[in-house]
């Protein structure tokens, strides 16, 4: 059995995550914290509290009671903002807490990115531009060339967790760029988990969501590489043992 832990800020698509072990199959269990957000806000200073040390700290200790193989920080902005370097921090102090191997949301994009080969994408976020354009930053400090990105401007994790299906799969495809090989949607507060195989149809490309790269690294952290159907060309390829350290 593999057990992986996610620490998810306050409540917006963290049922994804039941949707997203049903996908997955026997053999793998997730267990979800929710951490402290003060503020719902996708504005810096928000994120950079949503990304404290002292609110992970207290997540992590709980995910080590849990028994967890790996724990992932279940929020993109909340990483990135930091960016590269205390964002490498922030996923190496949940891991000490945690008592396991740890990431975040945005360095699981960074890796499955690499992990399948990939190197221009595009980014359809649904933050306002200048929390946008932080995590094109990141992914460039990476060496991954963003073909294009854009922010919906949205403010509040809890209006993302209200958009349907059918507005996260329009959504997507408004932010493709014919030169890009992938599709980045980053923000764990949207629902995508159902539409993963539809999303790369109406794209007709591969598209990495948040919830989805979260649970990808989760498991590849605890050495569960199999491959899996209808979630996406990630998990139809598996998690490499090649997928990028964070350099």
């Amino acid at each position: 059995m593999t057990i992986a832990g996610f620490l998810y800020p306050g409540y917006s698509a963290e049922d994804d995550y039941p949707v997203l072990s049903g996908l997955l199959g026997p053999g793998t269990e997730l267990r979800v914290v929710h951490t402290l957000m003060r503020e719902d806000a996708h504005r810096v200073d928000a994120l950079l509290d949503v990304g404290g040390d002292d609110v992970l700290g207290e997540g992590a200790r709980e995910l080590r009671s849990l028994g967890v193989d790996a724990a992932v920080w279940a929020c993109t902005s909340g990483s990135f903002v930091f960016g590269w370097e205390g964002a490498a921090e922030q996923a190496e102090n949940v891991g000490r807490e945690a008592g396991c191997p740890a990431s975040s949301t945005s360095f699981a994009f960074v890796n499955a990115v690499r992990a399948l080969g990939l190197s221009r994408v595009a980014v359809a976020a649904t933050y306002p531009d200048d929390v946008a354009v932080r995590f094109a930053e990141f992914l460039g400090h990476a060496g991954i060339e963003v073909a294009a990105w854009a922010g919906r401007g949205i403010v509040t994790a809890a209006e993302v967790g209200t958009l349907p299906p059918e507005d996260v799969l329009e959504f997507a495809a408004a932010g493709d760029h014919p030169d890009a090989e992938a599709v980045l949607v980053p923000d764990t507060a949207l629902h995508t988990a159902g539409v993963l195989d539809a999303l790369e149809e109406r794209l007709g490309k591969t598209v990495l969501t948040a919830n989805q790269v979260s649970v990808w690294e989760g498991l590849r952290l605890a050495g569960d590489t199999a491959p899996r159907e209808g979630l996406g060309t990630l998990f139809r390829a598996g998690a490499s043992e090649a997928a990028a350290q964070r350099t």
